[in-house]
């Protein structure tokens, strides 16, 4: 494999990690202000914040990467929908206030878990992110599975809500385990471990917090995948509808 494919195959890799990262971000950007409460309010923010933080780092990488003098910004504003390479977990609706935190949950974990075996990459700029950006997401994995804990073992509107909510996010964490040739690439040459390593330990972790919430794991079934080629639900081009519509009427904003 030539210096150029491996590049390609490091800016493929450095656009999901940055991509994830953006979409949630927005995602929880557009919450504030309706949260049940104020603490969850700011907690929801600094989420946020931390996400897009964290997606800053990776695609101000992957334009280096590239080589076409493309910033985080031309990269976060300026690619359609198909261009994105973020999981379809994070691009899914806000639904109510259990989908959110049910879908940040298996997120967090998953992120967790990723975030752990890419500090090891043998990329020392990727590792360092993931160092960076993990010191802040095991903080994420305790605030969203406390909240699972709480509103699962809750209310019986409260339970309810929750396993409904899980019924309908469970199928799309099959696509954050799912390698392809990309990541079977990267993982031999130790920039990148396989998604596919991370599933056992990444289970055991939200089975543990289900069991406090009295929630019942789903039975894996249809898995919908997709977002690493670009191909999403409706769902994404409508929120970078919204996301990218200053940037790209007013040219020279910036984040």
């Amino acid at each position: 494999m030539n210096a150029a494919a491996v590049d390609r195959s490091r800016f493929e890799f450095l656009l999901r990690a940055g991509d994830n990262g953006l979409i949630l971000g927005q995602r929880l950007v557009v919450l504030i202000g309706h949260a049940p409460i104020l603490e969850e309010e700011l907690g929801m923010a600094n989420v946020a914040l931390d996400l897009l933080g964290h997606a800053r780092m990776w695609l101000s990488y992957a334009g280096e990467v590239e080589g076409a003098n493309r910033t985080e910004d031309d990269l976060a504003y300026f690619r359609g929908a198909s261009e994105f390479r973020n999981a379809l977990l994070v691009e899914q609706d806000n639904g109510d206030f259990a989908a959110t935190i049910v879908r940040q949950f298996l997120f967090d974990t998953w992120h967790a878990r990723a975030l752990g075996a890419w500090s090891a990459s043998s990329d020392e700029r990727i590792a360092g992110i993931a160092q960076k950006a993990k010191r802040e997401v095991d903080y994420h994995v305790t605030r969203s599975g406390d909240w699972v804990a709480r509103l699962g073992d809750g209310t019986d509107e409260s339970h309810a809500r929750m396993q409904t909510a899980l019924a309908q996010l469970w199928p799309y964490t099959g696509e954050l385990f799912i390698a392809d040739d990309v990541d079977r690439e990267l993982a031999a040459r130790g920039i990148a471990g396989s998604p596919e390593e991370l599933r056992d330990a990444w289970l055991g972790d939200v089975a543990a917090v289900f069991a406090r919430a009295t929630l019942s794991i789903p039975e894996d079934a249809w898995t919908p995948s997709g977002g690493k080629r670009g191909l999403h639900s409706e769902h994404l081009s409508y929120l970078l509808a919204e996301m990218q519509s200053l940037r790209r009427s007013v040219p020279g904003t910036r984040w």
